[in-house]
């Protein structure tokens, strides 16, 4: 009997060609897509239909019927608010910069679908991610670099459980996106050369602010003070809410050179400004741990470790703390640091584990 394998179907190209690969290579295919976000205002999907747009789910079923595979649409949307769009908030409202994908896959893309998939009758679920499952010689899987640096996920993906990663297929991982898309047209699919989403599908116009202010269930922080690194008020702010670590645009700030936010501090509801060198640190600590390639750090381990999903990595030492946080020690400085962000370790290209960047010790 075939293995059956379902599908998460995004109505993009990636997850398109991941679908049509399976069913070449034997599986029995069923395609998915999740309703998460699809409560928007029309012109707002047309921009941003994305991963979760309602656009989304008529492209998916033009790529279903194409292949001649079932299609399903499964409504996701508490899911999506409980796991990713409360803390998404929670977490802007407290002064860090949340990756509101990172929670989206684990708790929605993978522990929700792949629930309802095993329901189903299947046995795996499928993405259109680029990235490999590798399983070590250790027994565990691992989340493998793609073959294609530009377009390597990843980063996204270090938060997958070791059950998750037992029950999942990603075979574009193994394609440049130009290859994906030569194939796309080779299965004549209707979707070949639709463009890729850039937005996170719930923030239209990268406007964060204005979605923390809406979902917001508690007092947003009001205005306050811009101060230097000793404290002196420089100016005032709009609101904690509107900045992030290493940010330059947008201060409204007459210094008469460039100047970035260094540190946000919730507790006094102040946003601390400095010159380029302070953006620059040699260590963090990060917490809310999941390791892949290993079960738990026992000794000092050098990585190669990403701060953010265009970081391109570098090499530090990591080592468990006293109070089980991971501690880490760049080699060379590395630019904003953000409390919230996800930093993940590799090692030989695979995702060694990773966690959330703590907020800044004083």
């Amino acid at each position: 009997m075939r293995e059956k394998v379902v599908v998460g179907m995004s109505g993009g190209v990636d997850s398109s060609v991941a679908a049509a690969l399976l069913k070449k290579q034997g599986y029995e295919v069923i395609g998915v897509t999740m309703q998460i976000w699809q409560d928007e205002e029309q012109e707002v999907l047309e921009q941003n239909g994305g991963c979760c747009g309602l656009s989304a789910v008529e492209d998916a079923r033009r790529v279903a019927q194409t292949l001649d595979i079932p299609y399903y649409v499964l409504n996701f949307k508490k899911e999506f608010r409980d796991f990713v769009v409360t803390p998404f908030v929670k977490e802007y409202l407290r002064g860090r910069t949340p990756n509101p994908c990172i929670l989206c896959n684990r708790y929605v893309k993978w522990q929700a679908l792949l629930k309802r998939s095993i329901e189903l009758g299947a046995d795996y679920i499928a993405t259109g991610h680029y990235a490999r499952i590798t399983r070590l010689s250790n027994g565990r899987y691992v989340i493998q670099n793609s073959v294609t640096t530009q377009k390597d996920q990843t980063y996204a993906l270090y938060n997958l459980t070791q059950d998750q990663l037992s029950h999942t297929l990603m075979p574009v991982g193994a394609y440049t996106k130009d290859e994906i898309r030569e194939l796309a047209k080779k299965f004549a699919l209707p979707v070949a050369l639709k463009p890729d989403s850039q937005d996170i599908c719930f923030v239209p116009d990268h406007d964060y602010a204005a979605v923390v202010e809406k979902q917001a269930e508690e007092k947003i922080p009001p205005a306050g003070n811009f101060v230097d690194k000793d404290g002196k008020i420089i100016g005032i702010h709009k609101g904690i809410i509107h900045y992030t670590i290493g940010q330059r645009k947008g201060l409204n700030l007459s210094m008469g050179h460039p100047v970035f936010v260094t540190a946000i501090r919730p507790e006094t509801n102040e946003v601390v400004i400095g010159e380029g060198d302070e953006v620059f640190t040699e260590s963090l600590v990060c917490e809310d741990l999941n390791f892949m390639a290993i079960e738990d750090i026992e000794e000092p381990i050098e990585v190669i470790a990403k701060i953010r999903y265009s970081h391109a990595g570098s090499p530090c030492v990591i080592k468990k703390r006293f109070d089980g946080k991971i501690q880490c020690t760049f080699r060379e400085p590395v630019r904003a640091v953000t409390p919230g962000q996800a930093v993940v370790f590799y090692q030989n290209d695979y995702v060694l584990g990773g966690g959330t960047i703590c907020p800044f010790e004083y």
